[in-house]
């Protein structure tokens, strides 16, 4: 058995949602799709479809199994297509979104060297901190910092974003300063709204924190913590310059706290774009000598004491 051949079989009759369909696609007789199917569950000792007369589901491990081919089948073409496309220019319109505050700040001048070195290419920009579905909204490519979820999504890393603890003076003056970690949960935090599982160190340890405000934005919740609302935890791309200026106070300098990977994504394709490949090759080359965000946290300035 050849065991691409019947993955890719595999994943031709999930997204067809039928065997006729898939058969027809790949130009084959349905009963040579169905002997594939037949002979993978048989390799892998386990059934991938739930299947009668009139419906088809996908089983627990069949599920599992369908992201995995997906990967593997899409990395295959994406190799293929780069060897076959290596004088082929990009052209055509090349929709990004990225994170407002990353995407202000360091993707401008990116974007705008990328279509000076290719002309035929225009490009669309969309800054918004939601995590975008890109083939249900039309977008090529997306650059995401964080955690990845488990997905069929393509992902290129491109760098880490530190993140460090801050807040104002005013409000140390009044709350007092965290002591350690855990000491956090008596503090006013400022959330993220898209960092649901609380705040986690370097380390594992992970803490649910409170607090009164919870923003999509890291400028909104910075502006929050220079009013002197609470504690943010923060990537230093939105909070260096504030620290830089003593305008925020860094705390609890000895805890290091989750690195964020900064990720260009984008779905998978038979076929990656000539476009698309050329920009993430773009942003790689770009930052190949560092980041311009990854930088080393601020001194820590001597923090106002507690009040009596």
């Amino acid at each position: 058995m050849d065991r691409l051949s019947a993955m890719n079989v595999f994943v031709r009759v999930v997204d067809e949602s039928s065997f006729t369909a898939a058969a027809r696609s790949l130009g084959m007789p349905r009963s040579s799709v169905s002997r594939q199917l037949a002979a993978l569950e048989e390799h892998l000792g386990a059934r991938l479809l739930n299947r009668s007369t009139r419906t088809m589901a996908l089983t627990e491990v069949g599920r599992a199994y369908y992201d995995r081919c997906v990967r593997i089948l899409a990395d295959i073409d994406e190799a293929e297509t780069a060897v076959a496309s290596l004088q082929t220019s990009p052209r055509g319109t090349l929709r990004i979104t990225a994170p407002l505050s990353f995407g202000q700040s360091f993707l401008g001048g990116t974007v705008a060297r990328f279509l000076t070195e290719y002309p035929d290419v225009d490009v669309e920009m969309s800054l918004n901190d939601r995590v975008v579905d890109l083939v249900d909204e039309g977008f090529d490519l997306a650059i995401r910092i964080g955690r990845l979820p488990d997905s069929s999504l393509i992902a290129r890393k491109i760098g880490t974003a530190d993140s460090v603890l801050c807040a104002s003076e005013a409000y140390l003056q009044r709350a007092g300063q965290p002591t350690d970690f855990a000491s956090l949960k008596e503090h006013e935090c400022l959330r993220y709204a898209f960092q649901t599982m609380g705040w986690r160190t370097r380390g594992g340890e992970l803490l649910h924190v409170k607090g009164r405000m919870l923003a999509n934005n890291g400028e909104l919740l910075l502006q929050a913590a220079l009013e002197g609302h609470g504690v943010l935890l923060s990537p230093l791309f939105i909070v260096g310059q504030a620290l830089q200026r003593g305008e925020l106070t860094r705390l609890l300098p000895e805890t290091e706290f989750e690195q964020a990977g900064v990720y260009a994504v984008y779905p998978h394709s038979r076929h990656l774009s000539a476009k698309v490949r050329h920009f993430v090759d773009f942003v790689l080359r770009e930052f190949k000598g560092g980041a311009p965000w990854d930088l080393s946290p601020p001194p820590v300035s001597d923090a106002p004491s507690a009040p009596a």
